[in-house]
C-alpha cells in the first residue's frame, strides 16, 4: 500500500508511452518515454524529448494503471515495461516508482539509458530493474565528447556497477560511418563490453536518418543531414568485432 500511494504523488515529465515489440527489450514491452536529456547526440532521432519543459506532467500511478491493462498481453509475449526517453535518469525518483510499479505487477522492467547519470541510480531503482539497456556510443573519449557533448567515464562507472551486481545489460552501439566505425573504436568498446561478464547481447544499430523530419519541424539543422548509412558490409564487419570479442551480437 506504502508504494501504491507514492506512486500516486511521484509524477514526472513524460514524452508520450506506447506498446512495442522487439526494440525496447524482449517481448512486447508497454514503454514509457521521459522527456529530457543531458546529452545532444549528433544522430538523436528524437530532439523532441530533449527538453523536461516540453514533456506532459503524468503519475507514475497512471502509467502503472495503463500498464496493468495490458499485463495478461504482455505476459504472453514474454515481454514487460521499459522506460526510456530522453534520459530516464534525469528523472530517478518518478523512474524508480515506475519500475518498482510495473515490477509489482509482475512484470520482466527494462531500464534504457545512456548511463551517463548512473550515479542517480540508487539500489531502490537497480533493484527493480530486471535489465539495462545501455548505450555505448564510443570508445575513443574525444570522440564521446564531439558525439554528445558529455564525457565517457560516467558510463563505464555505471556499466561496471551494473556489473557488480550482476544486472543483465544489453548494449547497444550506434554504427555511423566516418564517425563511430573506425575499428579501434568498434573494438574498444567490444573489449569493454566482453570484460564485464553481464553483457547478454550486443545490438548494433545502424544510423539512419528517419528523424530528419522532427528536426524540420522543430527548426533545428540535422547535424549528420549529409552523413551516409552505413553499407552492409560495414555492419557485419562491426558485428565481426564483436564477436570476436565473444559476444552475442544482433
Amino acid at each position: 500500500m506504502a508504494a501504491a500511494a507514492e506512486r500516486e504523488t511521484v509524477a514526472g515529465a513524460v514524452n508520450s508511452w506506447d506498446l512495442s515489440t522487439g526494440v525496447d527489450g524482449p517481448g512486447t514491452r508497454f514503454v514509457v518515454f521521459t522527456a529530457g536529456c543531458p546529452l545532444r547526440c549528433l544522430y538523436c532521432q528524437n530532439p523532441e524529448t530533449w527538453r523536461m519543459r516540453d514533456g506532459a506532467l503524468t503519475s507514475a500511478a497512471d502509467l502503472v494503471a495503463r500498464a496493468s491493462r495490458f499485463t495478461p498481453f504482455i505476459r504472453a509475449s514474454g515481454g514487460g515495461a521499459t522506460v526510456s526517453g530522453g534520459e530516464p535518469l534525469l528523472q530517478p525518483r518518478f523512474t524508480s516508482a515506475l519500475l518498482r510499479g510495473f515490477r509489482d505487477l509482475g512484470l520482466h522492467t527494462a531500464l534504457d539509458t545512456s548511463g551517463h547519470l548512473g550515479a542517480r541510480a540508487d539500489d531502490a531503482l537497480l533493484d527493480a530493474t530486471s535489465l539495462v539497456l545501455l548505450d555505448v556510443k564510443s570508445w575513443d573519449r574525444s570522440l564521446y565528447r564531439r558525439l554528445t557533448g558529455a564525457e565517457l567515464h560516467p558510463t563505464l562507472v555505471f556499466a561496471r556497477r551494473l556489473a557488480e551486481r550482476g544486472v543483465p545489460v544489453h548494449l547497444r552501439f550506434v554504427l555511423v560511418p566516418g564517425l563511430t566505425d573506425g575499428a579501434a573504436n568498434v573494438s574498444g568498446v567490444a573489449r569493454f563490453a566482453a570484460s564485464l561478464g553481464n553483457v547478454e547481447r550486443v545490438d548494433v544499430l545502424p544510423f539512419h536518418k528517419l528523424g530528419a523530419g522532427k528536426y524540420r519541424a522543430l527548426g533545428i539543422p540535422f547535424p549528420l543531414a549529409e552523413t551516409p548509412t552505413p553499407t552492409a558490409e560495414q555492419v557485419g564487419e562491426a558485428r565481426h568485432r564483436f564477436a570476436a570479442a565473444g559476444l552475442r551480437v544482433y
